[in-house]
């Protein structure tokens, strides 16, 4: 609701991931790039051997054979980093299977026992201290008002006056 959309927050799992398949894909980008050094080193040799220059020709075949061995590595780590990624993301998923099982399955007596009293003391912090029942009766009226003195009062008098005031007042809070 509102005008911010909701989003989901990235956990450290979901960065693993995403980090490990930023990584498979440099290495397709690597074994491209490979593959490309393999393909111009074999015609570099067919070229040289068309020259007659055998030397220049088997130099060339083994830069091939070289970059060959690097892809075999690149392929290695590919397969192993694949794996990994997949291990990480099946084992989220068996964890949201998990947590959906205990929620919806049965939970020992003990378990719900610990779940109620975990729910009685966030209740209690919750609500704090117990507040006092409303009272359903109605204030007590009083039939007549006190009377408007005619004179000034002296100082004394007018301190004790506004002592009993707010004396009335926090009373009449607390009630």
């Amino acid at each position: 609701m509102g005008n911010t959309p909701s989003t989901h927050k990235v956990s450290a799992q979901d960065k693993a991931i995403l980090d490990m398949k930023n990584q498979r894909d440099k290495l397709h980008q690597y074994q491209r790039r490979i593959t490309v050094l393999t393909d111009r080193e074999t015609a570099i040799a067919k070229e040289m051997l068309a020259k007659g220059d055998k030397k220049r020709a088997l130099l060339a075949l083994r830069r091939k054979k070289y970059q060959e061995s690097l892809l075999a590595k690149t392929d290695a780590q590919l397969e192993q980093l694949e794996k990994l990624t997949s291990s990480v993301e099946f084992a989220l998923v068996q964890k949201d299977v998990e947590v959906s099982d205990m929620l919806g399955g049965m939970m020992s007596n003990q378990d719900e026992d610990e779940v109620e009293d975990e729910l009685a003391a966030l209740e209690a912090e919750v609500t704090g201290v117990p507040l006092p029942e409303v009272p359903t009766a109605g204030l007590p009226l009083k039939d007549s008002l006190p009377d408007v003195p005619r004179s000034e009062l002296s100082s004394k008098d007018r301190a004790k006056a506004r002592q009993r005031e707010r004396d009335e007042q926090r009373v009449a809070m607390l009630a």
